[in-house]
């Protein structure tokens, strides 16, 4: 699942095919830009801010797009057979005369001025992966509401960018809280720990093809996606439970005896436990 680790790659990987080469190829899938033509455009520079990625394009214009869930941008050398997915899913083709970046299943796809990239993520708060890091304001943000679950604050990109629901399980234990525990409730030695802790599961990742939080060879994760199966530290099973208003399936993985605190009620699990 695409979350500032992967995204940060994912901007690399397209950076390191398609910036200062010219567009030979474009194509943009979406009602609102399907006439726009970038060929002949040399791209400047791809990055990622939190989850969302800007490839910006000489001329002043940025395209802006967001993975979500299910979305992807693969690259493909000249000849090479695409492999993302059928053809209906793709939204972007951006291409030079040695690779091609096809982009899958793109939830947000959008052609901006650079000038007014703000409008996409000038809502977002420090970047955990980028140059704008700033681990007190990040902190002062998610404390702001201490009455909010811990989990759905880690989540708000307003607060601090680039945490999806795995790494916000994955902080949670290893902060020994659970994700539910209001934000204000936080003992303060976790508090001060929780910035540093973000940022570092975050960089230790963003060069790796999976991601690992546990250092263990053959267990890569604490909780997340372990229902049922034993805690790594005390071999309680792991619980899963979706937080959140139910708008969307966030499933959320905790250990009962690792991480004391409040747990949603039967009524309001969303999985077996």
């Amino acid at each position: 699942m695409p979350e500032g680790d992967t995204v940060w790659q994912a901007a690399r990987r397209l950076h390191d095919a398609l910036a200062g080469k010219v567009l030979t190829r474009s194509d943009l899938r979406v009602p609102r830009f399907a006439t726009a033509d970038l060929t002949g455009r040399a791209v400047l520079d791809v990055t990622a801010r939190g989850k969302h990625l800007l490839t910006r394009i000489e001329g002043g214009l940025t395209l802006h797009s967001h993975l979500r869930m299910d979305g992807s941008w693969k690259v493909y050398g000249n000849g090479q057979r695409w492999s993302g997915g059928p053809g209906h899913q793709i939204r972007a083709i951006l291409g030079n005369t040695d690779r091609t970046a096809v982009g899958y299943r793109l939830p947000v796809l959008e052609l901006l001025r650079t000038t007014e990239e703000h409008r996409a993520v000038g809502h977002l708060g420090p970047d955990l992966l980028g140059p704008d890091w700033d681990p007190d304001r990040a902190l002062a943000n998610v404390l702001q509401d201490p009455a909010r679950e811990l989990g759905e604050a880690l989540l708000d990109q307003r607060n601090l960018a680039g945490i999806g629901n795995v790494y916000k399980s994955e902080l949670c234990f290893l902060l020994g809280v659970t994700p539910w525990l209001p934000a204000g409730d936080l003992p303060p030695d976790r508090a001060t720990m929780l910035p540093a802790l973000a940022k570092k599961l975050l960089e230790a990742n963003r060069d790796r093809p999976i991601r690992i939080t546990t250092g263990l060879r053959g267990q890569d994760l604490f909780v997340y996606g372990r229902a049922r199966r034993p805690c790594l530290r005390c071999r309680t099973p792991i619980r899963v439970a979706d937080q959140g208003d139910g708008s969307r399936e966030r499933p959320t993985y905790w250990c009962p005896t690792c991480q004391p605190g409040p747990v949603p009620t039967p009524a309001r699990r969303g999985h077996t436990n």
